[in-house]
């Protein structure tokens, strides 16, 4: 009888050993950069409009930095890439849908966000800063604090929570899409000032004749910027940190940086 049950127990273990060892292959065969390099595509999800980081121009080309990047991400994986265009608030649903593979923008990794998606580690640092019009009464970063000053920010960005805290007596107004929203509202009348990421203010303030902005050079926040994945696409996110090490060490994101973030030259070739 004690035979009988040690071989019945043995006959069990190996069974559930099987099984476990069976799921653990699946699983290691269904990673995301399996399905990548399977399709031969690599698909990004970028912001319709928010140059220098992604932007259609005058060729009718999709580029910026984080495309630039995205697409030296797909030439280290030997596929081609796909870029699939959304407004901000549509960033984030196009990746946990599954409709992309990793999202390529100038999105800061908050707490709130990171309970949805993955983040990669910081490719560069930025900060916030205020604008108005040229020539109004708001001549500070103070100024834009008075009670009842309207504020326009990218509605879903950092800058909603970071405006409010900063100017509390002000009306916070929240616009959806992308690209110069802020800088038109402010433009047009709509807003007395506005807050965005410097590099977004500085890239698309070139859009507009010159002086038509005031900038105040004041950091209001400091913030990183980093690509984003899903939980599930684990293998993809230890690949993109490596890549980011890779290309930090041989200069190529240096190369980027300055071209794209670092100076206007871009603007004359796009």
């Amino acid at each position: 009888m004690f035979d009988l049950v040690k071989k019945a127990r043995t006959v069990v273990f190996a069974a559930l050993m099987g099984t476990a060892a069976s799921i653990a292959a699946t699983g290691a065969d269904a990673g995301t950069l399996d399905d990548i390099i399977a399709r031969g595509e690599l698909r990004v999800a970028v912001q319709t409009q928010g140059p220098p980081f992604s932007f259609v121009n005058s060729r009718g080309e999709r580029t910026g930095s984080a495309v630039k990047l995205a697409e030296t991400m797909a030439e280290e994986l030997g596929v081609k890439v796909t870029f699939l265009d959304f407004d901000w608030d549509g960033l984030l649903p196009a990746l946990l849908s599954g409709k992309a593979d990793i999202l390529a923008a100038d999105m800061t990794p908050t707490l709130a966000r990171a309970t949805r998606v993955a983040f990669t580690k910081p490719f560069i640092y930025v900060g916030g800063v205020a604008l108005t019009k040229a020539g109004s009464a708001f001549t500070s970063v103070e100024d834009c604090g008075k009670p009842g000053t309207r504020i326009a920010v990218l509605l879903g960005s950092s800058h909603e929570k970071s405006a409010a805290e900063r100017f509390p007596e002000a009306e916070i107004k929240a616009y959806k899409g992308s690209g110069t929203l802020v800088l038109d509202a402010v433009d047009s009348g709509q807003a007395d000032c506005g807050v965005n990421d410097s590099s977004a203010v500085l890239a698309q303030s070139q859009s507009y004749p010159a002086g038509t902005f005031t900038i105040f050079p004041e950091m209001l926040t400091k913030e990183p910027l980093a690509y984003a994945v899903r939980y599930d696409s684990l293998d993809l996110l230890i690949w993109s940190n490596l890549f980011i090490d890779t290309v930090e060490l041989d200069g190529r994101l240096q190369a980027n940086l300055d071209y794209w973030v670092n100076s206007t030259a871009w603007k004359d070739e796009n």
